[in-house]
């Protein structure tokens, strides 16, 4: 089942993004994700949340169409974020697509960032998708497409990285192992119009910027 989170963060170049909501077999809004919706056009299948980013017309509306809500307390253990993954998860998600995600927060920021690990784990394909970049944490393998030029980094975030593998890009690597902090892997360029990422064990935290 395809999936698209809205969260509450910087959602830029909306006309763009709408075509891959409107093909997700599952929109969930993460609280104020559900302005970002509003004002898409789109109707969620639920949203989830403690609701303090949500103006009261914008609920209401969404109320009106009958729309699922979980509400949850403003004092909680799990950010709206973590809650939604999860509700994805065992509502049959196969490929999520997360979006507003990033923001001038860093520290939601990387909390979204690395809850992708969870999803890794667990074999589903998981993208954090914003105007500047595609986000992924991979833990045994990913296929991405681009073009040549394309810019790819691939970052350790486990302490040993071990069996990384690079096909398709400029400086190609075999059964090579990373520490953590390692910066090997930074800024690597595409060299046709597929470049494969694998590993034997740990994780890495893969991002192709977009082009400006």
């Amino acid at each position: 089942m395809k999936t698209v989170i809205v969260a509450n963060g910087t959602l830029s170049e909306p006309d763009g993004l709408l075509p891959r909501i409107q093909q997700a077999d599952m929109v969930i809004a993460a609280d104020g994700g559900a302005v970002h919706l509003h004002h898409m056009g789109i109707i969620p299948g639920i949203i989830i949340g403690d609701l303090d980013s949500i103006p009261t017309q914008i609920l209401l509306f969404y109320k009106e169409k009958q729309v699922k809500i979980l509400k949850h307390p403003v004092r909680k253990d799990q950010t709206d974020m973590e809650l939604c993954m999860a509700y994805a998860i065992d509502h049959g998600c196969t490929d999520l697509l997360i979006m507003g995600a990033t923001s001038t927060r860093l520290d939601h920021t990387l909390a979204n960032i690395f809850l992708l690990r969870r999803l890794a784990d667990q074999g589903i394909p998981t993208t954090i998708l914003d105007a500047y970049n595609d986000i992924h944490v991979v833990v045994s393998g990913l296929t991405l497409m681009g073009r040549p030029g394309d810019l790819l980094s691939v970052i350790p975030v486990s302490d040993h990285v071990k069996g990384l593998t690079l096909e398709g890009l400029e400086y190609p690597l075999t059964d090579q192992t990373l520490c953590m902090g390692s910066t090997m892997g930074i800024s690597n360029v595409f060299t046709q119009d597929e470049a494969k990422i694998s590993l034997k064990s740990g994780a890495v935290l893969v991002i192709k910027p977009k082009e400006e």
